[in-house]
């Protein structure tokens, strides 16, 4: 077990504060060391980035995408390995670890090799202008440009390190920006390996910089450096807002993925069986710590009890135990804080009022940051477990009457990342669709499309990013005018 280091301008570097223990959730084993970055540290691969600006802002853009390209390749070459690091530092299943963490950020260099390709220029209609204090009589042809930011500050969340940096680098790299990023404190181990990977594949020397601590510390540092141009973010509502705050006093661009508490509107004449399949992937996938899980469910009278339960036998099918045995569904939540914190919501939800279906205990096993898939019925939307963010195997069933009163629940909130409708009638799902205040709503499906905008409304973030639209959020856009 190697102490982990910095990787700043290109090299490998000793940090300056030494080393912090990460901890596999699911044995309660040190899984690594990982680097404890300084103020100073991180403020030097800032410099780093700034420094590397300039040449690779004017790369062109088949180097980066051939660049992009080797680094999918070597990320799927080494994909077994990441795979038994990745589960062992997040608690995720193996398959998710292999599937939906490793294998999509490997995806997403590909897919961001292609984009930086795109075209860049966007062709805006001439204009006749006649004759006046700005000049004579012509016309006046105009291209918008997409131009790169400059030094990019990637905050990744806890929950998927390849995907989520992956997402954040590939894109931003596509564009000509260089990054500095600075992974959760809870699995960074994970990133390095991705930075190892675009060493490997020619990255040049600051246009990918790493750094980490288990504070708060490196993540200010790398938010305030005045080399940071845009900060991109995914986490906590509460955290984006100390971030816009710093952002705004330099006016540095930002893209936040933020909170959700999405709601699933059941209406009755949805095909139930295929409702509880969708929303019961939130108490499968990675232990229910995805932003976009449908953790409220909107239950028209008609069909609420037949959804309630149909959530509570999903629930009671579901393996908890260890994430490294195949047959094993539900792994270990990222960490014994994070265990605590849940279980504080399962317990407020009893206080409230709502009614416990299922789950609730803790499962007995010796060791792991384990919660049951926990699941309450007949609750009301003025409760904190249907209002708050829980960020884990919980489920809430709220019963409404009627088409208007669902879309008026399910807008009460001060989330709007991404919302479920299903309905067998298209037609209201995409009327219903529409009065939604989210950035995303799925019609009868959980499933996405990889190409379609991501971002929120309200206090679930600003921006979107996901396909061209990432190159879109790591670009300025610049007007270049000229007579006819």
């Amino acid at each position: 077990m190697r102490p982990q280091k910095l990787f700043i301008g290109g090299a490998w570097v000793e940090p300056d504060l030494g080393h912090y223990e990460v901890v596999d959730p699911a044995t309660e084993e040190v899984v690594g060391l990982a680097p404890e970055a300084s103020r100073a540290q991180v403020h030097q691969a800032a410099a780093a980035a700034r420094e590397a600006f300039a040449a690779w802002s004017r790369t062109k853009p088949e180097e980066r995408a051939a660049i992009l390209d080797r680094a999918a390749d070597l990320v799927q070459r080494d994909a077994e390995a990441h795979t038994v690091l990745a589960r062992a530092e997040t608690g995720a299943t193996t398959a998710t670890a292999r599937g939906m963490q490793v294998a999509v950020g490997a995806a997403r260099f590909r897919r961001y090799a292609r984009g930086a390709l795109e075209p860049v220029e966007q062709a805006v209609p001439p204009q006749i202008n006649a004759a006046g204090p700005m000049g004579r009589a012509g016309v006046f042809g105009a291209v918008a440009v997409r131009r790169p930011v400059g030094v990019v500050t990637c905050i990744t969340s806890y929950n998927n390190p390849w995907a989520n940096a992956a997402g954040k680098v590939a894109p931003a790299l596509a564009a000509g920006n260089t990054v500095v990023v600075k992974p959760a404190p809870q699995d960074p181990l994970s990133v390095y390996r991705m930075a190892q990977a675009l060493h490997e594949a020619g990255a040049p020397p600051g246009t990918v910089n790493i750094v980490t601590g288990s504070a708060s510390a490196a993540g200010e540092a790398a938010v305030d450096s005045p080399d940071v141009d845009m900060v991109s973010f995914t986490g906590s509502t509460a955290v984006g807002q100390r971030i816009a705050e710093v952002c705004g006093r330099t006016m540095k661009r930002q893209l936040m993925e933020l909170g959700g508490k999405g709601a699933a509107l059941v209406y009755d004449d949805a095909d139930v069986e295929s409702a509880v399949r969708g929303i019961g992937t939130t108490f499968s996938f990675y232990s229910g710590q995805i932003c976009t899980a449908p953790t409220r469910v909107l239950a028209q009278r008609g069909v609420y009890e037949r959804v309630v339960a149909g959530l509570a036998a999903y629930a009671g099918r579901l393996r908890v135990g260890d994430p490294a045995d195949p047959a094993t569904v539900v792994g270990p939540l990222i960490s014994a804080a994070q265990r605590d914190r849940v279980e504080s919501y399962v317990e407020l939800g009893r206080k409230e009022g709502a009614r416990l279906v299922a789950g609730g205990e803790r499962p007995a096993f010796e060791r792991g940051f384990h919660v049951a898939p926990t699941l309450f019925a007949d609750c009301t939307n003025d409760m904190r477990v249907v209002r708050e963010e829980i960020f884990g195997p919980v489920v809430v069933v709220v019963p409404f009457d009627d088409e208007e009163e669902g879309v008026a629940l399910a807008n009460d909130s001060d989330y709007g990342l991404i919302d479920y409708v299903w309905s067998g009638d298209v037609a209201r799902a995409f009327r219903v669709a529409g009065e939604l205040r989210a950035g995303g709503v799925g019609v009868n499906t959980v499933g996405r499309n990889m190409e379609a905008p991501f971002g929120g409304f309200k206090r679930s973030g600003v921006g979107r990013d996901v396909g061209s639209y990432a190159l879109h959020a790591y670009s300025e856009l610049q007007a270049v005018v000229w007579p006819g």
